[in-house]
């Protein structure tokens, strides 16, 4: 039997997702067009849209469905960075950032960005005073609502006055949080000046339940921003391309569910989490919980396991039938050591000695036991495969 505690990474489709999807394929017509099929799309699709924006508490018309956060990140940045005012390059980057994020401002850098780095706490945290210093003057800034890797929940709302006091545009990455902590556009955005603070948001399907392949970018109507994609008018001209009406539906079945069920199931989350939290801490004393004791998403378990080869825990769990995460980004092949954990100040050995369990809508007690009745043997083994640093 195979235990799944990597829902951060991916989390089960949703079956009235699936049958939503289903349903959607079964009505013809590109949505652009304007004959009576293309009509009948066309009504799905912005039913659709405006049942997302309700769930997201926006304008249906800020709504901007793309394929899922990576190109709703690359929007949001790129097109701030294009629409940026003359005599202005910078922008402001926290240093925990995921890598959709990080690489895409590293991008940016080349095309003649100025990075202003903020750095974050020993528990990944954005401090918002830290965040404002940066702010002036800048083009753009970006921010995580929840840390995706370490678990953290930040302060998006006092990120998002931050900036509305700067006069500075920005975006918050709220993928890893959707679904477990309230996300209100609209709520964050408060009072801010048209075009400034809070002007983009980005989420994702699939990490809620709805396919892979479809997410979107809330933008707010006053924003600033150039398309990233070219060749048609829709969307508000900021992402051309037929719209994909099936992934639409789904992703609005999927979103409605998860806000139905969040209180109730991130009260349930955060008991399983604080159960293998403290179960791996008895079994392997010298391991340490990562991120926010308290303020952390409820499914997340973020654990350093000193001296023990990441790969090889993960290597072993998976013979064990668990899937986890180690937390380290893997780029062509080459595991690298979490930015995220040397961003807490933490060592290069301490990056690589990392698991990241995440529980989501499925998980049961018997997946937290199994992972407390091996995790010791499994430690121990990895620890005497070979050196945390890689060699």
């Amino acid at each position: 039997m195979r235990h799944y505690l990597d829902h951060a990474a991916t989390t089960p489709l949703r079956p009235e997702s699936r049958d939503a999807w289903l349903a959607a394929t079964s009505v013809i017509g590109n949505a652009s067009s304007t004959h009576g099929a293309g009509q009948d799309a066309r009504r799905l699709l912005e039913e659709s849209r405006e049942r997302i924006a309700a769930v997201l508490q926006c304008d249906p018309i800020e709504v901007v469905l793309t394929s899922g956060g990576t190109e709703s990140i690359n929007t949001a940045l790129r097109g701030l960075w294009a629409a940026r005012p003359q005599g202005t390059s910078a922008i402001v980057l926290p240093d925990a950032e995921h890598h959709a994020t990080v690489d895409t401002v590293a991008a940016l850098a080349r095309e003649g960005a100025e990075v202003r780095i903020v750095r974050v706490s020993d528990r990944a945290r954005i401090d918002p005073d830290h965040f404002a210093d940066a702010l002036p003057g800048a083009a753009a800034a970006t921010a995580l609502v929840a840390n995706n890797e370490a678990g953290t929940i930040n302060d998006a709302a006092a990120l998002a006055r931050a900036a509305g006091s700067a006069g500075t545009p920005l975006h918050l990455d709220a993928v890893a949080a959707l679904g477990h902590v309230p996300v209100s556009f609209r709520g964050l955005r408060g009072d801010a000046p048209a075009g400034v603070g809070l002007v983009a948001m980005s989420v994702a399907g699939h990490k809620i339940g709805a396919p892979v392949g479809i997410g979107a970018l809330v933008v707010a109507r006053s924003a600033r921003l150039s398309a990233l994609l070219h060749g048609g008018a829709q969307q508000r001209g900021l992402r051309a391309g037929t719209q994909d009406v099936a992934g639409a539906a789904a992703f609005a079945v999927a979103l409605e569910a998860a806000e139905s069920e969040r209180v109730a199931e991130s009260a349930r989350l955060t008991g399983l989490r604080d159960r293998l939290v403290s179960g791996i801490l008895s079994r392997v004393p010298d391991a340490e919980l990562l991120g926010d004791p308290v303020d952390r998403l409820p499914g997340n378990a973020h654990v350093l396991f000193p001296g023990a080869v990441g790969e090889s825990l993960l290597f072993l769990l998976d013979v064990a039938g668990i899937a986890a995460s180690t937390g380290s980004a893997c780029q062509a092949g080459v595991a690298e050591p979490s930015h995220v954990v040397m961003a807490m100040g933490r060592t290069e050995q301490d990056a690589r000695s990392v698991l990241r369990f995440t529980l989501g809508r499925t998980s049961t007690e018997d997946d937290v036991d199994a992972v407390l009745a091996v995790i010791a043997d499994v430690c121990a083994r990895a620890s005497g495969s070979g050196s945390a640093s890689g060699s």
